[in-house]
Formats: C-alpha cells, sequence, structure tokens
C-alpha cells in the first residue's frame, strides 16, 4: 500500500473508533500491520529497499495475484464467475467491494470459498489473465484472438514439414560425409599400392622372382 495510507493508519494507532468511521475492519486492520511488519523485517534482512508503489495499485493486485493464482475465477454469466481450473460455479460475496460495483471484472482470485446456499467468494481482487498465465503457467495459458482449429492444424502441418526438412538434410549430410570418407580411404590404398616399399616379401622367393636353392640353367654347355 502507499505510504502516505500507511502513515494515516500508523497516526491513528489503528483505533476502533478511527476504522469503523473510515469503514475498515480493526481486526483486519492490525492483522495487516504484523504481516508489513513481519515483509518489513524479511527486507531488512535481505538489505532491500523500502520502495512505495505510490498510486500504481496494479503491483499490488499483481502480488495478490502471483500468491493467488490457482483460486482463479472467470466471468461466465450476468453475477456468475466460474473456477478457471475445475469450472466450479461460484459468486461475489455480498460483503465484497466488488460487490454492486455496476460491472464485473473479467478475471479475478479470492482468498476462500464460504459455502451457504451458494459458493461465495471472498476477498476478491480483479486481475489481467497475462498475470495469471505468467505467475501460474502450469495451470493457464494465454489463447491468441483468432487461433482456431484450422489455424492449429495448418501451423502443425508446417511444424511436421520442417522438421522432415530438417531430418532430410541431416540425412544427406551423412551420406555426404560417408562418400568423403569412402574417398580418401581410396585414395590411400592406391597411393600405398604404388609405392616401392609397399611390395609383400615371400618366403622362398628371390626379389626378381627366381625361386630360392634353384640353380639357373647355362647355355652352350653340355656333359
Amino acid at each position: 500500500m502507499g505510504m502516505s495510507f500507511v502513515r494515516l493508519i500508523a497516526n491513528s494507532r489503528y483505533r476502533d473508533d478511527w476504522c469503523q468511521k473510515n469503514f475498515l475492519h480493526p481486526k483486519a486492520m492490525r492483522r495487516a500491520r504484523e504481516i508489513r511488519q513481519q515483509i518489513m523485517d524479511i527486507m531488512k534482512f535481505k538489505q532491500m529497499k523500502y520502495i512505495s508503489c505510490g498510486t500504481d495499485w496494479d503491483i499490488i493486485r499483481r502480488c495478490i495475484c502471483s500468491g493467488y493464482f490457482h483460486q482463479a475465477a472467470r466471468v461466465r454469466t450476468i453475477g456468475e464467475y466460474a473456477n478457471v481450473r475445475t469450472g466450479l460455479p461460484c459468486h461475489l460475496h455480498p460483503t465484497s467491494s466488488l460487490y454492486g460495483l455496476g460491472f464485473l471484472p473479467d478475471y479475478v482470485v479470492y482468498n476462500e470459498l464460504i459455502v451457504t446456499s451458494k459458493e461465495f467468494m471472498s476477498t476478491v481482487t480483479a486481475v489481467d489473465p497475462h498475470w495469471l498465465a505468467e505467475s501460474g503457467g502450469v495451470f493457464y495459458s494465454i489463447k491468441e484472438k483468432g487461433y482456431g482449429r484450422q489455424n492449429k492444424q495448418t501451423t502443425e502441418k508446417e511444424i511436421t514439414k520442417q522438421m522432415e526438412l530438417e531430418v532430410q538434410i541431416h540425412a544427406d549430410r551423412e551420406k555426404q560425409l560417408l562418400e568423403e570418407a569412402e574417398k580418401k580411404r581410396k585414395e590411400r590404398l592406391k597411393t600405398s599400392a604404388g609405392s616401392p616399399f609397399a611390395r609383400i616379401a615371400t618366403p622362398g622367393m628371390t626379389p626378381r622372382g627366381i625361386r630360392g636353392g634353384a640353380t639357373p640353367r647355362r647355355r652352350g654347355m653340355g656333359f
């Protein structure tokens, strides 16, 4: 809450008559003071600076949304909401400040459900759906306008086609590498075959191919 409002409450010392005069619940205000003191102690321990949000109440609503995103409801009809995850019908509690406002916020988060004749949401705060998707990405996602079934099928076909193309490119690359490796291997074999040091020595053979131990026949001489 804004620092000016905090100072105003602090100056009143949380008196019951001051709270009733300003339409505030005394016990709720004292509980808020305790929670605020706990937060300040944590910030002091973490050496964080105290920075007021001023009149930007969206910061407060966004913080509340980050803590209660799992208890969100979306407006269904006039005066009725439905839980975003379960679809359970719920209504604004008559004591809520949003009750009788003249319009219903599209999305809200609540602290608890009070079950009497209906399911009433207590301690309700209006939120932005993008905040729900940001804080509770496990449960929610933003569906773009105009993104229907046909567009989804077209997108899936394009993704499949792209994947097949990437697989084909990878296969062609592997084939090219294998061909280059085979070509280099043949070149090495050809080079080694033409080398004079590549001849294999065979036992019983002279360098000229004459068998060892054989005596060459002399020409022109008889016995």
